[in-house]
Order: C-alpha cells, then sequence, then structure tokens
C-alpha cells in the first residue's frame, strides 16, 4: 500500500532543506528507493515536504536515516501527515 507522507515543520528555510539534502546524499539516502517521488514547495522562508513512499514501512526505514540527521542541528519536522493512496493518475 503505497502512501503519501506530509510535513508542514513550525520553520523551515531553504538553507536548512538544502543541508539536509546534503547530509541524506552523503548518507547516501537522497533518492531512497522505498521514496517514489519527493516534493519540496513553499517560500524560501517556509517550506514543506510531501513524499510518496511504496510502503509504511519505507518510510519507517527512511525515518530510521533521517531523523538522526535532524537531530543533530535540533531540527523538528513537526507531525507527518500520513494518508493511504487511493488513486493515482499520471
Amino acid at each position: 500500500m503505497s502512501i503519501i507522507v506530509h510535513f508542514e515543520p513550525p520553520s523551515m528555510s531553504a538553507a536548512q532543506y538544502n543541508e539536509i539534502i546534503g547530509l541524506l546524499e552523503e548518507a547516501g539516502a537522497s533518492n531512497f528507493a522505498g521514496r517514489t517521488y519527493h516534493f519540496c514547495y513553499g517560500s524560501d522562508e517556509r517550506l514543506f515536504v510531501t513524499d510518496v513512499y511504496d510502503s509504511p514501512e519505507s518510510f519507517e526505514e527512511f525515518g530510521r536515516i533521517l531523523m538522526p540527521i535532524l537531530q543533530k542541528f535540533g531540527f523538528d519536522p513537526g507531525e507527518p501527515k500520513i494518508y493511504e493512496i487511493k488513486n493515482s493518475i499520471i
């Protein structure tokens, strides 16, 4: 079952986002296999992230890589909103 995971951090700047992406690249997880889509959007001062995962287990596995990176510099991603995907038209 594919899922959408949406994050609305209290604050995330473009600089913070770029740093997180850089650390994910260093960890070899920037193109994580179970994450099929990644979207980052908003203003340079306030960004949001929405990802699509092929399963809840893939999201949990990616979280084991991502959370220590976020904790390194005290970044609060906020509570994710998780939804089962019912349909997709591309």
